[in-house]
C-alpha cells in the first residue's frame, strides 16, 4: 500500500472518496510501528484494535470530525484495558476507562494505535530517560528526540499517526515538537482534562497535542478542550477560543532582549531564530524586543523551587517503596521533594505572583510573544555526559510557561545546514489558544516545510471561522474596496478580506454625492443586475465604531450573494435614488475608472 498522507484533511479524502478504509489502513499503521525503535511500550493486537473499528460503523467522515484518524498515547495517559506505565513497568496498572480526553477523540472516531514511550514520569526534555530504550530523533538517531513526550513525537514525525497525545508540565510537548518538525500545541492550563492521566506537577500539568500542521492541531483541540466535571483543575473554554480566528495581517511580537537569548554554543540555532523572526517581520509582523526577565526568574522557580515536591507525591509509593525500579537520574530529581517545607511553599508562591504581575504587563503590550523553542539540539552522547544539567538548558524557554498560566504553541519554521529542524514558540495568555494557533498557521503558509520526517508537502488549509461569534462578515461595495477611498478603515480594525464574488441579480446602484462619493446598493423588483463585492472577516469588537461612522442615506443590512446567500453589507435607504443610476456598470470599481 502506497503511504497516504496523513493529514486529517487528506485522510478524510480517502474515506470519503471509498480509495481507502480504516479497516486496512490502521493494520497497516501497527506493522510500521513494529519497525520503529524505541518509539512504543504497547502497540493494540488485533483484538484490542477491534472494539474501535468496530464502533465506526455507525460512524461516517461527514459526521464525526476524526473518522478512522490513527493517534499515539503517551504512556502516562489511561487507555482502558492496555496497561499505562509512565515508563516504570513496576507502576504499571491496566486502567478499566480512558482518559477523558481519550474518549472525546475516540468519540469524534479517532483510532488509538498505541501507548508511547516517554521519559520516566514524565520527569525531562531529552527522550533519553526509559528502560524501554532512548527514543532517537526522527532526521537523526544521534540526535535527542526530546522529551519527555518522546514517542508521541517520534511516531507522528515517521508518518504513523496523524496526530498524538503528550503532556507538558515543563515543555514535553514543545521541545519533541521543535526536535522533530511538528506542532506542539500547549494548551491553556484545564482545557484539556487531566483525568485520567499520572500525574507529574497536578497543578501544572497539561495534556498537549502534536500535529503535522497548526490546522490539525486546531481540530483535535475543537473536540479534546472539553470541560471534565470529575478534574478538579478542569477550566471551561470561553466562546472566543472555541473556534478558529483569523490571524491579522499586520501584527505585534515581541523577542527578549539580546542579552536574554542563550543558544548554548549553537551557532546554527542562532541563525536560524533570527531568520525566523525575519519571516514573521516578512509576513506583517512588528518586532519589538521586551524584558523577558520575569518569565526567566519565573523558569527558575519550577526545579529550584518547591514544585518538586508534586513529582514526590506522584510517585511517592515508587520512590518509597520500589525505588530501585527507577532510573538513578529520575529518581536523583524527584527525590529532592520531600526537601522543601510549607514555608519555602508560601515563599515561593509569593514570588511567582509577583512575576505572573510583571510578565501580565509585557505580553499585554503585543499580540504574542516568541522565543526559540530550545536553545540548543544535543546529541544523545551529549545528554549521557550531563544528562541534568543538560536537560535543565532545554527548559531554559519553556519552564515558565505553566507556573504563569500562559497558552503556547511550538511550530516548525526551518532546517538547519545539517537538516535538522529548527522552530519557534509562540505564548501569550491563558485561553489565547486560538490566536496562537491561527499565527502558527500563518507562519507555516509561509515557510512551506514538508511535513515531520515525511516527504508529504505542506498543504494550505482555509481555516473556518464563518461561525465564530468573535468574528462578523461584511460585504462591501464601494470606497471600501480592495485599494478604494475608505478601504483603510477596515484595514485598521484588522478586518481581512475573504472573498471576492457578486451580488445577487436584484439590485441597482445609485452614486450618492458628498465628501467621499459612495454608492447606494438598493434592492428592486425593476429591471436589476449583480454587482462586485468584497467579503472582508472583522472581529465584532470593531464592528459598532464601524457602523458608527456611517452616514445616511447607506446603512448595514443583508445583501444576498449569487449563490443564496445573505451576508451583512451595505444597503441604502429609497432617498438614494435621487442619485445617478449607475447600475450599467456593475461595478462601482468600474464607474470611478470610467469618470
Amino acid at each position: 500500500m502506497n503511504k497516504i498522507n496523513l493529514t486529517i484533511s487528506e485522510l478524510n479524502k480517502a474515506y470519503t472518496s471509498g480509495t481507502l478504509s480504516p479497516a486496512v489502513l490502521i493494520p497497516e499503521l501497527i506493522s510500521q510501528a513494529k519497525k520503529q525503535q524505541a518509539v512504543w511500550i504497547h502497540l493494540l493486537n488485533e483484538d484490542e484494535l477491534q472494539p474501535y473499528l468496530a464502533g465506526l460503523k455507525t460512524k461516517s467522515p461527514q459526521t464525526h470530525a476524526l473518522y478512522g484518524v490513527p493517534f499515539a498515547i503517551k504512556d502516562n495517559i489511561d487507555l482502558a484495558g492496555v496497561p499505562t506505565t509512565a515508563a516504570c513497568a513496576e507502576f504499571s496498572y491496566i486502567p478499566e476507562k480512558s482518559a477523558f480526553v481519550v474518549e472525546q477523540l475516540i468519540a469524534a472516531g479517532a483510532i488509538p494505535i498505541g501507548k508511547t514511550n516517554l521519559d520516566q514520569f514524565a520527569t525531562g526534555l531529552v527522550g533519553t530517560r526509559s528502560p524501554y530504550g532512548e527514543t532517537p530523533n526522527a532526521f537523526n538517531p544521534d540526535y535527542i528526540s526530546g522529551g519527555s513526550s518522546s514517542g508521541s513525537a517520534v511516531s507522528l514525525a515517521l508518518g504513523t499517526v496523524s496526530f498524538s497525545l503528550g503532556t507538558d508540565t515543563a515543555g514535553s510537548g514543545r521541545v519533541p515538537a521543535c526536535f522533530n518538525n511538528l506542532v506542539g500545541l500547549k494548551p491553556s492550563k484545564g482545557l484539556l482534562s487531566t483525568s485520567g492521566v499520572v500525574p507529574a506537577c497536578r497543578s501544572l500539568d497539561c495534556v498537549s497535542i502534536f500535529a503535522l500542521t497548526a490546522h490539525d492541531a486546531n481540530q483535535v483541540f475543537q473536540i479534546a478542550a472539553q470541560y471534565d466535571s470529575q478534574d478538579s483543575f478542569s477550566r471551561s473554554n470561553p466562546a472566543a477560543n472555541q473556534a478558529p480566528v483569523l490571524a491579522k495581517a499586520n501584527f505585534t511580537f515581541a523577542v527578549p532582549f539580546d542579552e536574554q537569548l542563550t543558544f548554548f554554543g549553537d551557532h546554527a540555532y542562532q541563525a536560524e531564530f533570527e531568520k525566523a523572526v525575519a519571516g514573521l517581520e516578512a509576513i506583517g509582523g512588528h518586532k519589538k524586543q521586551l524584558d523577558f526577565s520575569p518569565m526567566l526568574q519565573a523558569a527558575k522557580l519550577l526545579y529550584e523551587g518547591p514544585w518538586v515536591a508534586e513529582r514526590y507525591i506522584a510517585t511517592q509509593h515508587i520512590i518509597e517503596n520500589q525505588s530501585q525500579a527507577m532510573l538513578d537520574v529520575t529518581r536523583t530529581i524527584i527525590s529532592s521533594g520531600n526537601k522543601p517545607l510549607a514555608t519555602d511553599c508560601f515563599a515561593a508562591l509569593y514570588q511567582l505572583q509577583a512575576l505572573k504581575k510583571q510578565a501580565d504587563l509585557i505580553v499585554e503590550q503585543v499580540d504574542f510573544l516568541v522565543s526559540p523553542t530550545a536553545g540548543r539540539h544535543y546529541s544523545r552522547e551529549e545528554i549521557r555526559e550531563n544528562p541534568i544539567g543538560f536537560n535543565s538548558n532545554l527548559g531554559y524557554y519553556t519552564n515558565f510557561m505553566n507556573l504563569l498560566d500562559f497558552s503556547a504553541i511550538a511550530v516548525p519554521t526551518s532546517f538547519t545546514d545539517n537538516n535538522m529542524p529548527f522552530g519557534i514558540t509562540l505564548f501569550g495568555q491563558a485561553m489565547q489558544d486560538q490566536t496562537l494557533l491561527a499565527y502558527a498557521d500563518k507562519i507555516m503558509q509561509y515557510n512551506q516545510l514538508t511535513l515531520g520526517a515525511t516527504d508529504w508537502p505542506f498543504i494550505t488549509e482555509n481555516i473556518n471561522s464563518d461561525d465564530n461569534p468573535g468574528f462578523i462578515d461584511l460585504a462591501v461595495c464601494g470606497a471600501h474596496l480592495s485599494n478604494m477611498a475608505l478601504n483603510w478603515q477596515l484595514i485598521e480594525r484588522d478586518a481581512q478580506l475573504i472573498e471576492t464574488t457578486t451580488t445577487a441579480s436584484a439590485y441597482q446602484m445609485y452614486a450618492v454625492p458628498g465628501q467621499v462619493e459612495r454608492p447606494a446598493l438598493i434592492r428592486s423588483s425593476g429591471e436589476t443586475q449583480s454587482f462586485e463585492v468584497e467579503v472582508w472577516r472583522m472581529p465584532t469588537e470593531h464592528f459598532a465604531s464601524f457602523v458608527q461612522g456611517i452616514a445616511a442615506p447607506l446603512g448595514i443590512g443583508k445583501v444576498e450573494m449569487k449563490d443564496g446567500r445573505f451576508v451583512s453589507g451595505f444597503i441604502a435607504e429609497s432617498i438614494a435614488q435621487s442619485g445617478v443610476n449607475i447600475s450599467q456598470f456593475g461595478s462601482w470599481r468600474k464607474y470611478i475608472e470610467q469618470k
